[in-house]
C-alpha cells in the first residue's frame, strides 16, 4: 500500500450519479445536499495532484446504476497481484459496484482474481496491507465475517495472511467507518492512526510488527484526517482541511499534497484514499 503509485482508477463524479437531490444524499448519509460544481473542481485537483505525481490515471465509466458513494472508487474491488478481488458492498445503496469493477477491469488489463459471494459482504475500505503477505481486515458492519472468511479463502491460495481486527460499533450500521477511517500506512514502518477509536488487538499487532504510530490531531476527525493516501517515497496526498494533523506529518519528514475536499469528501465521509482505486505499485 506504499510503494509508488502507478496505475489508479478514479471515478469522477458526473449527473448520472450525482443527480437526485437532497432525499438521496440524505440516505446516503451525506452532510449536505452535493454540489456538483464543486465536487468536479475538487476531484480535479486531486487528479492533477495524481498526474504530477507520474499516476496513469483511468476512469471507470459512468453507469445509470451508480449511486453518489462510486466517487469512492476505493471500496467495491480489492488488488492484489494476481488481480482484484470483486468485493460485496455492505451498504445497501451501492451493490451496483462490484459488477460495474468486475465489467471494467478486463478492458484495462486487469484480471479477476476472486470474488465476494453472497450472503458475505466485505469493503475494501477495511483492507490494509501491513507487508506483501499480511491483510488486516476490519470486522464491523460493512464487512462481516462470512466476507471475511471468503477473502482469506481466495488470498490464502495467494499465500497471504488475513488477520482480522474488530471495530467500533460508533454510530451504528448507518456509519461509514471502515477500518482505514482509524488508520492510514504512510510507509513500510509508520501508521498515522485514531488511537482512540482502535481496538487494543490492533494496537497491539502494529507495535509488535515494529510499527511507529503517528496520531491524528483529534479536532480533525471529523474532516477525515485519519484518511491519507500514501503515493510511495514519504509522499502523501491528505485534505487541506486538516491543516493541523498535515504539520505532523511534515515534521515526521513526509511530503504533503493536500487538496480541498469539503464537497467531493468530507460531505460524503471519504477521503483520499477512499476516492482512488490504485491498481499498480512498484
Amino acid at each position: 500500500m506504499v510503494a509508488p503509485l502507478r496505475r489508479v482508477m478514479l471515478c469522477p463524479p458526473d449527473n448520472r450519479h450525482w443527480a437526485g437531490g437532497a432525499a438521496r444524499s440524505r440516505e446516503l448519509g451525506y452532510l449536505h445536499e452535493p454540489r456538483l460544481s464543486e465536487a468536479q473542481r475538487q476531484h480535479g485537483s486531486l487528479r492533477h495532484l495524481l498526474v504530477d505525481f507520474g499516476c496513469e490515471i483511468v476512469d471507470l465509466p459512468s453507469a445509470e446504476d451508480l449511486s453518489l458513494d462510486a466517487v469512492y472508487a476505493h471500496d467495491a474491488s480489492f488488488m492484489t497481484d494476481a488481480g482484484a478481488i470483486i468485493l460485496r458492498m455492505g451498504k445497501a445503496a451501492r451493490t451496483a459496484e462490484p459488477k460495474i469493477h468486475a465489467r471494467f477491469y478486463p478492458q484495462v488489463g486487469v484480471p479477476i482474481a476472486g470474488e465476494i459471494k453472497s450472503l458475505g459482504t466485505a469493503e475494501a475500505g477495511d483492507m490494509v496491507w501491513l507487508d506483501a503477505k499480511t491483510v488486516l481486515v476490519g470486522r464491523g458492519y460493512r464487512t462481516d465475517a462470512e466476507g471475511i472468511s471468503q477473502l482469506r479463502k481466495i488470498l490464502n491460495t495467494l499465500g497471504v495472511e488475513v488477520i482480522a481486527a474488530p471495530l467500533p460499533h460508533s454510530s451504528g450500521p448507518g456509519c461509514c467507518l471502515h477500518l482505514m477511517s482509524l488508520m492510514s500506512l504512510l510507509d513500510e514502518e509508520t501508521v498515522l492512526v485514531d488511537l482512540p477509536w482502535l481496538a487494543v488487538e490492533t494496537i497491539e499487532l502494529l507495535r509488535e510488527r515494529g510499527f511507529q504510530l503517528i496520531e491524528i490531531d483529534y479536532q480533525e476527525r471529523d474532516s477525515l484526517a485519519c484518511n491519507v493516501l500514501a503515493l510511495g517515497n514519504k509522499t502523501l496526498v491528505a485534505l487541506e482541511e486538516n491543516a493541523h494533523t498535515n504539520h505532523r506529518l511534515a515534521d515526521a519528514g513526509f511530503i504533503l499534497k493536500t487538496f480541498p475536499g469539503s464537497e467531493i469528501g468530507i460531505n460524503g465521509g471519504g477521503g483520499p484514499t477512499c476516492l482512488t482505486r490504485p491498481i499498480l505499485r512498484r
